[in-house]
């Protein structure tokens, strides 16, 4: 690496102090604060991040670049947790999918496509939806209202960053119960708030040119420094599948964390490989077929259920 690009790798100890918080960051911190403490002792939570994140290429934004995540395995993950007992802190991207929503929105169907006005006038739901919009809409209720399901936005990638570290600094005393489950699509790279230009890049200056900064690295922070007790997961999406054992073997290595998924593009909806310590070599793999696929098996049922035996024995080994 050059000199010129260790200046520009940026020092994730000094990232909060050079970008500004999201509004709502004490509004989330109340909120999980509040979360956590109704929670019974023993109860297993889990933090699940979803979808991708924005990098903006002016402080007041109208650019940005983003990624092609719509928040598809974090949602239906988190409806799969709250199924097997987790309590569910739920960090998503605005305008991303969410639990029990998910089926109803950024399809080609539309919301009004599921619903008829009936001979009284009446507005509801066509007869064909009843039972599956009904079933989403009882969890959805269950799980709000029995506050097992605190869900908390972002947008931009320092958004992201700063709740994440809220998050993980309120639930760190919790040690082994807690599992992070990183599935957000994180931006590689981004344009620190003091480098970008503060209006709108006029296009009269003709071509233009982007220079970028590495994302700094925040799963090492996480994993030593801020929850070192709890349960982490994250993912490694590749489109070579010469790079994806190496790579998640490398994070492994690098970071220490308890699994990593991976997964490769063009089949992460059917195939993922689970890498861990002792299985970095041989990884196991959770596989469903085609036609589970197509009759509307989620990947994610599977794989939450292994990923809930691994925590349970994580916790247990902890005592």
């Amino acid at each position: 690496m050059s000199l010129a690009d260790m200046r520009r790798v940026i020092d994730p100890d000094t990232y909060f102090d050079h970008n500004s918080p999201p509004t709502n960051l004490q509004w989330a911190h109340d909120q999980v604060d509040e979360f956590v403490k109704r929670q019974s002792p023993d109860q297993r939570i889990v933090l699940v991040t979803s979808g991708g994140t924005t990098v903006p290429l002016e402080n007041n934004t109208v650019r940005f670049v983003d990624n092609f995540s719509a928040g598809t395995r974090g949602s239906s993950s988190a409806e799969q947790f709250l199924a097997m007992g987790y309590a569910v802190v739920f960090l998503y991207r605005e305008q991303s999918l969410q639990p029990f929503n998910r089926h109803y929105s950024h399809n080609s169907k539309g919301l009004l496509s599921y619903l008829e006005r009936g001979s009284d006038g009446q507005i509801r739901v066509k007869p064909e939806w009843e039972q599956q919009l009904g079933r989403d809409l009882d969890l959805y209720q269950k799980f709000t209202g029995e506050g097992k399901l605190l869900m908390l936005n972002f947008t931009t990638l320092s958004d992201y960053l700063f709740l994440l570290r809220e998050v993980s600094l309120l639930v760190a005393s919790l040690g082994p119960r807690v599992m992070f489950y990183l599935a957000a699509a994180v931006s590689d790279f981004f344009i620190p708030s003091h480098s970008m230009s503060e209006h709108k890049i006029q296009s009269a200056a003709g071509d233009l040119t982007l220079r970028m900064n590495q994302v700094p690295k925040f799963l090492g922070p996480l994993v030593k420094n801020w929850v070192p007790l709890c349960f982490i997961v994250s993912f490694k999406l590749e489109t070579d599948p010469e790079l994806l054992g190496p790579k998640a073997r490398h994070a492994l290595e690098k970071y220490g964390h308890q699994v990593v998924i991976a997964n490769m593009l063009d089949t992460r909806k059917q195939k993922v490989w689970l890498f861990t310590k002792n299985e970095a070599i041989c990884p196991a793999a959770i596989e469903i077929s085609k036609e589970d696929l197509d009759a509307g098996k989620d990947i994610e049922q599977d794989l939450v259920v292994e990923l809930a035996r691994r925590h349970q024995q994580y916790i247990s080994d902890a005592k």
